[in-house]
């Protein structure tokens, strides 16, 4: 509660900033960051901040990524044969799959911006599958996150949350499944 206290001393800007940068730098706990943001401003404010630096974050690696996906770096990812069709599918298919992606805190987000931003996808489309997408995964995490102390507490709402999560990450890699095979065989 002490180290809650301290995070909330420094006010909104890391709780914007940790998420944002989550974009860039996948390996960072995004789950940790919105459930410390969560704990340190309460569910609503600790919801919307995370939410604003997610969702910015992500916005900018699509344009960097939109901007640059010429150069000699990014032009190796893009050739590579699964991005290529996933790209080409995504031309196809737009919004729908970018915001059911978006959905479920399991799915590797940089990928999904990455290959966005090298598809032709609208900037309008692609940030509105973000800012809904997102807005229906954050919320969840800080949901689930925002009374730490009654999970310990109360083992069964503990056991509800994890089959939750468990129940999302399962419909998130059915989905997965299902995107990749549709893009195999629309590419086929």
């Amino acid at each position: 509660m002490e180290l809650l206290k301290e995070y909330r001393s420094f006010g909104p800007i890391p709780a914007i900033l940790l998420p944002f940068f989550e974009a860039f730098l996948p390996f960072l706990p995004l789950f940790v960051f919105v459930m410390a943001n969560t704990n340190a401003f309460g569910l609503w404010l600790g919801f919307i901040l995370s939410w604003i630096g997610s969702c910015g974050g992500a916005i900018v690696v699509f344009l960097i990524v939109r901007k640059y996906g010429h150069t000699r770096v990014l032009t190796i990812i893009r050739k590579n044969k699964q991005v290529e069709r996933l790209t080409h599918w995504l031309d196809r298919h737009g919004f729908g799959p970018i915001f059911l992606l978006l959905c479920f805190p399991f799915t590797p987000s940089a990928v999904v911006n990455i290959v966005a931003g090298l598809s032709h996808i609208s900037v309008l489309q692609y940030s509105l599958a973000v800012l809904i997408g997102k807005l229906v995964m954050i919320f969840t995490i800080s949901f689930v996150g925002y009374d730490i102390p009654s999970l310990i507490n109360q083992p069964i709402r503990t056991g509800v949350v994890l089959v939750i999560i468990f129940i999302l990450w399962y419909v998130g890699k059915r989905i997965e499944v299902r995107l990749n095979k549709s893009v195999e065989r629309d590419n086929g």
